[in-house]
């Protein structure tokens, strides 16, 4: 898929301007479970899930301008009501936007491995952070993770369920993949070509 042009406007910004959660019902018109994307990249997996789940209000961060431009606009085009794109960084705006178990569900497709040593700070999943993101699900809220590097993989799990995640196969098991799920643009290129994905989905206790 060709990078996309970059668009001149701005997608979100509003939404992390306030101080306190937004009014999601008057944001999206509708009421309905709250889900989250974190890095939601070329946004194949945002947009072909707001259109199989047309009732939730899905959140879409993506840092990268351009690619969050695009998915809105693509939304926009396809008449999709249910997803709003944010261009930011998700760890310095979901505290802020979002109360305490308001979310029936997290999805992390594929984030940033950051392969430096110097640089393992900048990864999503730390357990501070993990600690909020168990903090903003509702009770039997869901945490889809997904990745194609094995040791981050182990290393991601191994933190949210030590935060208090539920992995309903057992600790430190990852979840077979299930043909009614969503993948993103880069699960499709690997479920084509047979290399190994590694998901994990758990849930907040309660």
């Amino acid at each position: 898929m060709p990078r996309p042009r970059l668009l001149p406007d701005p997608v979100g910004l509003h939404l992390i301007a306030q101080e306190t959660p937004p009014d999601w019902d008057a944001e999206f018109g509708f009421p309905g479970p709250l889900e989250l994307e974190i890095g939601s990249g070329a946004g194949g997996h945002a947009l072909e899930y707001c259109r199989r789940n047309p009732t939730v209000r899905f959140v879409a961060f993506e840092w990268r301008k351009k690619y969050a431009r695009d998915t809105q606009e693509r939304a926009q085009k396809a008449g999709m009501k249910n997803l709003r794109v944010v261009e930011s960084d998700a760890r310095f705006a979901v505290p802020r936007i979002f109360a305490d178990g308001s979310l029936s569900a997290i999805h992390l497709q594929f984030p940033d491995p950051w392969w430096k040593r110097a640089h393992a700070k900048r990864a999503v999943v730390q357990p501070d952070f993990a600690a909020l993101l168990l903090a903003k699900l509702a009770p039997g809220g869901r945490f889809d993770m997904r990745t194609d590097v094995e040791d981050r993989a182990h290393n991601m799990l191994s933190i949210l369920e030590s935060v208090g995640f539920h992995n309903p196969l057992g600790s430190g098991v990852f979840h077979p993949y299930d043909p009614e799920e969503v993948p993103s643009t880069r699960e499709r290129r690997y479920l084509a070509s047979g290399e190994p994905v590694y998901r994990a989905r758990l849930v907040k206790p309660g």
